[in-house]
């Protein structure tokens, strides 16, 4: 039996990037400050790579995040595997006619001939008063892109074996970091492995109700269990982990098992990746559903900056109890 030991989502990708630069050499980190010299990254989750591994393959950038993806993307072509850094996951829209247009399509574009395997590393997420501009979670639109994975992982077990698979990936992965799930700390076994992309986690079972959600909403979720088993609904919760490809296997038998389904995220609600889940369920199980499919996401604005306005930006516990009751009747 492994050992665990205590780290929490920066540490896990850090002891991840480690791992995967110590057993192969093509494996390359840029992006902005990300070297010791300037920091270790603005979160520290790089710190002592460019030590152990040198400036050759950790590489602090100049802010140009279309020079990021465009460096990383012709070391991808040439059988490198880069894991580049945009700081903040607003900041994708500055590279993204690289990411769509070039490191999604190549392998379509070339017939199979190129492959880009790509890590996209970027952080996100309202909480932090960082405002509109850098608090997005803009998962839908990579997941509506067809050649690019996406990943939002929760727990700290899940930042490392995701990311060992995702850097192992053929194919373009954006990795989005949650900031509300940065500093929980959690077990993480000592040998813990690579986790396939595209299986989601069952992290509670239940019979009355199917919650659907990833990242820093997984979180939320849980803080919700005990107030929901409380008003006497058995809940399962499901940590999707991977956005796209998503495990619509797991979801159709565990809303087939309880009859209702609550989908939360943090993006926005309308044409969420909530709204894609909810639409593929009432496709598949039409007619065995107790009642409505009900999402939960944030409202159509940009994320706030006054602290009152951005706790009620986000789908909060009491919000996901309040639905669940809802759903029950």
């Amino acid at each position: 039996m492994s050992e665990m030991e205590k780290m929490h989502a920066i540490q896990a990708i850090n002891s991840a990037l480690h791992q995967a630069m110590a057993e192969d050499d093509k494996v390359l980190v840029l992006g902005e400050d990300i070297a010791d010299k300037e920091g270790g990254g603005v979160t520290g989750t790089t710190a002592g790579l460019s030590t152990k591994f040198g400036t050759d393959r950790v590489k602090s950038t100049p802010i140009s995040e279309q020079a990021i993806m465009g460096a990383a993307i012709g070391a991808a072509m040439a059988g490198y595997k880069p894991v580049a850094e945009i700081m903040m996951m607003n900041f994708t829209t500055v590279a993204m006619d690289m990411i769509v247009n070039h490191a999604a399509k190549l392998r379509f574009m070339s017939g199979g001939q190129t492959n880009v395997p790509l890590v996209i590393r970027t952080m996100t997420g309202a909480g932090w008063q960082t405002a509109g501009q850098h608090s997005d979670f803009l998962e839908g639109w990579f997941a509506h892109t067809a050649g690019i994975k996406v990943v939002c992982p929760a727990f700290p077990a899940d930042y490392k074996g995701l990311m060992l698979s995702a850097i192992q990936d053929p194919d373009p992965v954006i990795f989005v970091e949650g900031g509300g799930t940065f500093f929980i700390p959690n077990d993480v076994p000592s040998d813990q492995g690579p986790i396939p992309l595209g299986k989601a986690n069952v992290v509670q079972e239940g019979t009355d109700l199917t919650i659907v959600t990833w990242s820093a909403q997984t979180v939320r979720a849980m803080m919700a269990a005990p107030a929901i088993a409380e008003a006497g609904i058995s809940a399962e919760i499901i940590d999707l982990r991977t956005v796209s490809p998503w495990d619509k296997e797991t979801v159709l038998a565990s809303v087939e098992k309880t009859g209702r389904l609550l989908v939360a995220h943090e993006a926005v609600r309308n044409f969420g990746p909530g709204a894609e889940i909810a639409a593929t369920v009432n496709e598949e199980l039409f007619g065995k559903l107790k009642g409505p499919v009900r999402r939960l996401g944030g409202p159509t604005c940009a994320v706030p900056f006054a602290k009152n306005l951005e706790t009620a930006f986000i789908v909060q516990p009491d919000d996901m109890v309040a639905a669940a009751k809802e759903l029950m009747g």
